[in-house]
Order: structure tokens, then C-alpha cells, then sequence
């Protein structure tokens, strides 16, 4: 059992037919998927049996104690040198945010990963959303590896469609960072809003730590105004990744937000 901020909830190893097509309904609340870009049950189902990891959170007691509020999914990965665990999904419905949830989703399949021999997890999370870059670099310890432009095809027309960019996350379960407050953010200031827009202002710094702004909601921007950040956070980035920065935090000013971007050799 784990307590929330204000709610109580257990997760639990999904292994029901039933219950994996249940986890279906959960990102449709969680993400307004519609029928043609949700996960199905039957594919949860065949991965539990063949190495995947698929974790529910539900209610812990009550009239709704075996309707899932949260689900966590991923399967094993590897490439010609090591093998390790992609997390595909971490959806919880909204009612249930804030409640310390996705933090203790992502827990158990640590420890489930860890059970299975792996010792590295990777996912992807939009490089705009600061809750999540909070959720991930800050109170789970991971680290921004590699910027992906255009990961996903999320919409019908390639020419209008909205850029579906994405980190790509590097998790070590052997040592994973502690959780933090949101560091203050100290470093020279590479991409700032600048009356409403982002603005590059140095393509070149070379200090240990950068930092490059973005919005606290950029859900709630006008979509060309949120282009713009996306446009500008893409070429930013990608000039210091490249560079050899690694995306390590996100610092807070105020009613602002700052990816850290660190040097390799400042680990």
C-alpha cells in the first residue's frame, strides 16, 4: 500500500485478461486517446507473458478498490552491446495526480527491472512538458540523453502536423539519483522568453552549465506560440547534446523553469 498526498493507493502485477484491457480506459482519461492510439489490452497481455513489465495502481479499498487509476508498461530492449528496459507507458488518471503515484509506478518497475537482471531503463517524455522533466530528472534522478525531433507521427498530415519531439530518458536502477527540490537555476542562460517568445541568445557558451527556458504550461499556449518554443528548444538543445551536455534538471526562478544542461565530464 502506498499513501498519497491524500489518497491511498496499492500497485499490483497485472496478470488478468480482464484487467489488462481495464489499463485501455486509463489512458483514455489520463491522455484523451481515441480507439486508434491506445495500447491495447491484448498487448499488454502478451508482453506480461514474454518479459514486459505491466504494474496498475488501484484504489485501496473502497467500492472502485479493482478499477486502475494509474498503469505503468515496458518491455525488455537491447542493442548489439546490452540489454535493458523500456518504459513505454506511465498514464493516471487525473483525479489522481499529485498523489505520489507516478513516482511509486516508476519505483516498482524499478524493482521488477532490477529482478529481471537489468540494470538501465530508458523512456521518452516531451521536452515541453516541465511537469514531467520534473517528475523525471528531479524526483527519480534520471538524465535527458538524446533529443529525438519528431518521434512520433501523431497526426494525419505530415506537412500541418504539430512536431511530436521527445527525450530520450537514461535511468540507472543500480544507482538511481535521489529526489530533490528544484534547484535554483545558476548557469548561464542560453534560451530565455523574451516577451512571450523564446529567443536563442548564445549558441556558443562553454561554461559547465547551461540553462535553457521552458514553459511552465505550454499546454495552455497558443499553438504558434508553442511551436515557437518548440522549434526553439529543439535547436537549442540539440546545438549543446551535441556539444556533449547532458539534459540533468530543471531549475526554477520564480514562476520560471530551466532545463540544466551539464558537461559529460562534470558527472
Amino acid at each position: 500500500m502506498t499513501t498519497g498526498a491524500t489518497r491511498r493507493f496499492v500497485i499490483r502485477d497485472v496478470t488478468d485478461p480482464w484487467a489488462f484491457r481495464a489499463l485501455e480506459d486509463v489512458q483514455v482519461a489520463a491522455w484523451g486517446y481515441n480507439d486508434r492510439e491506445v495500447t491495447p489490452g491484448t498487448l499488454f497481455r502478451v508482453s506480461a507473458v514474454m518479459g514486459g513489465i505491466v504494474l496498475a495502481a488501484y484504489p485501496d479499498g473502497g467500492p472502485e478498490a479493482q478499477v486502475p487509476v494509474g498503469l505503468a508498461y515496458g518491455f525488455p530492449a537491447m542493442d548489439a552491446r546490452r540489454q535493458w528496459h523500456h518504459s513505454h507507458l506511465l498514464a493516471i488518471r487525473p483525479q489522481w495526480r499529485g498523489t505520489g503515484m507516478a513516482v511509486a509506478l516508476k519505483q516498482a518497475q524499478r524493482e521488477r527491472a532490477l529482478a529481471q537482471g537489468l540494470t538501465r531503463m530508458t523512456w521518452t517524455f516531451d521536452p515541453l512538458v516541465a511537469r514531467n522533466a520534473r517528475l523525471n530528472l528531479g524526483k527519480l534522478g534520471a538524465r535527458a540523453a538524446q533529443y529525438l525531433p519528431d518521434w512520433y507521427a501523431l497526426e494525419d498530415n505530415r506537412a500541418t502536423a504539430f512536431p511530436a519531439d521527445r527525450f530520450l530518458v537514461e535511468w540507472d536502477l543500480s544507482s538511481p539519483g535521489a529526489s530533490h527540490p528544484a534547484p535554483e537555476a545558476r548557469g548561464v542562460r542560453v534560451l530565455e522568453d523574451t516577451d512571450g517568445q523564446p529567443l536563442f541568445v548564445d549558441k556558443a557558451a562553454t561554461a559547465s552549465q547551461v540553462l535553457a527556458e521552458v514553459p511552465l504550461q505550454a499546454e495552455t499556449l497558443e499553438r504558434t506560440t508553442r511551436l515557437a518554443w518548440r522549434l526553439a528548444l529543439r535547436e537549442c538543445l540539440t546545438t549543446y547534446m551535441e556539444r556533449g551536455y547532458s539534459v540533468t534538471d530543471l531549475a526554477r526562478d520564480g514562476n520560471r523553469a530551466f532545463y540544466v544542461l551539464t558537461r559529460a565530464q562534470q558527472f
